[in-house]
């Protein structure tokens, strides 16, 4: 008797851009309500979820691969074993790609926050995730997250996943972080400061020739609603009008000249682009394509 497939195939998918190849790795993805939402009517935002065919928030969480110069960085690491049992695969899509974590000698963060960074590191044994790996981010998020000020004033959730966390995975990489204010981080990536989802939120620019692609990050948790209604943010923006502002501008950015883009939690695999829509605007996947050579 022939026994039924138990998962999807890994989750990976090829980019090139220019002379660079971009992977998007899948780390699974992150079921919630929309009452984490704010600056939105929740009875519009579901409308708009309901008519796009998701009468639930599901959030993908994705990471990318940056082969560029002969050198190998991801970006972000997702959540490891911290959050929901959906998500924490970034290893095992790493594997099935035959991509040896020892390989990559960069880890560009855009941010701290558990679905970014708490695959830095195995919480059961404390052993490095990328052992070769310089950890690079801005500078504002060390010191935020390990304020203890700052902590104090977190609820005990923010508390547990937003500060301990961060501390607990980032810390073992102190001999070999590296911050940055802006410009080239990595051959070919320009990081792009989008500040307010948390104070040193970053989007990475990717260019090689006439191709760009820009990985947003966080500026959307929610596609579908927020770039329908570009001021809505969420609970846990550190700066809820910062993070609308800097989200404004990346989508006035992005679709004035139609850059492809990606997020880490735009639909896996994540590529698309962006258009006005009169004050809002519409995000519309990229055809999935065979060869990355036809991209």
């Amino acid at each position: 008797m022939t026994s039924q497939p138990l998962q999807q195939i890994p989750g990976l998918y090829h980019r090139k851009i220019g002379d660079i190849v971009v992977t998007a790795v899948s780390d699974g993805y992150l079921d919630g309500n929309l009452e984490v939402m704010r600056n939105v009517d929740l009875d519009r935002a579901h409308k708009i979820l309901t008519e796009a065919f998701r009468p639930a928030r599901r959030t993908s969480v994705n990471t990318f691969l940056i082969y560029s110069k002969g050198r190998l960085a991801i970006i972000d690491t997702g959540s490891g074993n911290y959050l929901m049992p959906t998500a924490g695969f970034v290893q095992r899509n790493l594997a099935a790609a035959g991509v040896d974590p020892k390989s990559i000698d960069t880890v560009l963060l855009t941010h701290m926050h558990p679905d970014h960074s708490a695959g830095l590191t195995d919480m059961s044994n404390g052993e490095l995730l990328f052992p070769n790996a310089e950890l690079v981010m801005h500078e504002n998020e060390l010191p935020h997250w390990f304020d203890d000020g700052a902590m104090a004033k977190a609820d005990e959730r923010a508390k547990k996943l937003f500060f301990q966390a961060g501390r607990e995975q980032v810390a073992p990489y102190k001999s070999r972080t590296r911050l940055f204010q802006q410009g080239e981080v990595f051959p070919g990536v320009t990081a792009i400061p989008s500040h307010g989802h948390t104070p040193g939120h970053t989007a990475y620019l990717i260019a090689s020739g006439d191709h760009q692609l820009m990985i947003w990050g966080d500026t959307v948790h929610v596609p579908e609603v927020q770039t329908a209604i570009p001021e809505a943010g969420m609970g846990f923006d550190t700066d809820l009008a910062m993070a609308a502002a800097s989200r404004k501008r990346m989508f006035d950015r992005v679709s004035a000249d139609g850059m492809l883009v990606a997020g880490m939690h735009t639909h896996f695999p994540g590529f698309g682009r962006l258009a006005r829509r009169g004050e809002a605007f519409a995000l519309y996947p990229e055809a999935w394509v065979h060869s990355f050579d036809q991209a």
